[in-house]
């Protein structure tokens, strides 16, 4: 793919840089369009030298093959990190008075923005207006991360993580190629972990990060879906972006309540949340407190209900897909893939999405890796890559399913 990586003129810029090695490693072609500004924070010869392309910020550079016109006409996708106060005006206004906004002017791919500035330009008004602007005319604009600024600020405005960008980004094309096969369907899909209080500042949880169920959940929504997303403790940027509706919960009671609250109506409901098993039979409304000398109090656990198996066993729907995932370590008694079969047989889902974890793979990785299984226990299909192609892979095998 071929990509255009604009950077505009704000200290965040160096997390360009770790942009542009991904975008690379993930093979697709990268030619950096600086601003003049950007160039004061980050050298030309470091873009050169990390995409193999020539960079300029100016319009009369190698005017014979007309950069500002053909740079644009050629580009799958723009994305520009950061996108700073002055970019995103002079952007929304129609300004072309450097290469990246002329550029912006003549590209008819997906076009992404990151913004970061200090939090009193991002809430701005003209700023607001200037977002809403762009939103309105298809340019995806992602919320910035709220954290550590310049200097000793700390608020909304900091540039999102580069991964986050990537994944955005390509999620964006990946949205405007999609098929849209999945259109008038309505789809629910639980993402994250649950927590289960133990007093009001522990709790016990788990590792998902929700990454696979996000990708779900953007993946359904570009191939025409409504998608109602079920986000447990879920804190990635852009999350509120990738579903119809997002209804936020945190313990498994609520994401049960949820989930079957808004799978009454629904035709998938896909169960991609990491649900804790146990929960404490009695949190304390105090905080425990360490006492010198003393152990921990045992914590009684009780068991939590099975939501998957209850979809299955309810039916919330007449013809409704109830989807699972299995997150599972080979032992002693089998290996992942044995479990995953038991499972899929006791559950009874129409498809169960089995995935090794443990040891650097599935929870909080780029990629994944799932076997999807049918009700009897028996491979439908294997996939591997990021989490957004096998999002893509199990929706295929989803609209196979419902025939």
């Amino acid at each position: 793919m071929r990509i255009l990586l604009g950077v505009s003129g704000g200290v965040a810029a160096y997390k360009a840089v770790l942009l542009l090695r991904l975008l690379r490693e993930a093979g697709h072609a990268v030619r950096v369009i600086p601003t003049e500004a950007a160039l004061r924070f980050v050298g030309a010869p470091t873009w050169e030298a990390l995409s193999g392309e020539p960079v300029s910020a100016e319009v009369f550079d190698d005017v014979a093959h007309v950069p500002h016109v053909a740079l644009g006409q050629g580009a799958d996708l723009l994305v520009v990190a950061p996108a700073t106060a002055d970019l995103l005006a002079r952007a929304a206004t129609g300004r072309a008075d450097d290469l990246l906004t002329s550029t912006l002017l003549t590209a008819r791919c997906p076009v992404v923005m990151a913004p970061a500035m200090h939090t009193e330009m991002w809430e701005h008004p003209a700023t607001r207006a200037n977002v809403a602007l762009l939103r309105v005319r298809g340019v995806h604009v992602i919320e910035p991360a709220s954290g550590r600024l310049t200097g000793k600020d700390t608020g909304a405005g900091r540039l999102p993580e580069p991964e986050d960008i990537a994944r955005e980004a390509l999620a964006a094309v990946a949205a405007a190629r999609a098929p849209q096969d999945l259109a008038g369907c309505r789809v629910v899909v639980s993402a994250g972990g649950t927590r289960e209080p133990i007093d009001p500042v522990r709790w016990i949880g788990n590792r998902s990060t929700g990454r696979q169920g996000l990708a779900l959940a953007e993946a359904a929504r570009a191939r025409g879906a409504h998608v109602t997303l079920v986000a447990a403790n879920l804190e990635i940027p852009g999350a509120d972006a990738a579903a119809d509706t997002v209804v936020r919960v945190e313990s498994t009671a609520e994401l049960r309540e949820a989930v079957r609250a808004a799978g009454a109506d629904a035709d998938v409901v896909v169960m991609a949340a990491a649900v804790a098993d146990f929960r404490p039979a009695a949190p304390t409304e105090a905080k425990i407190k360490k006492v010198p000398g003393q152990g921990p109090a045992p914590i009684e656990l009780v068991e939590n209900p099975d939501i998957l198996a209850e979809l299955v066993r309810d039916r919330l729907r007449s013809g409704q897909v109830v989807v699972g995932f299995a997150a599972e370590t080979g032992d002693a008694a089998g290996g992942v893939l044995d479990h995953g079969r038991e499972k899929a047989r006791r559950k009874g889902a129409d498809l169960l999405a089995v995935n090794a974890v443990g040891a650097g793979r599935g929870f909080g990785t780029a990629d994944n890796e799932v076997w999807v299984l049918d009700a009897a226990g028996e491979q439908l299909v294997h996939a591997t890559g990021t989490k957004r192609q096998v999002a893509d892979v199990l929706w295929d095998a989803v609209i196979k399913r419902r025939g």
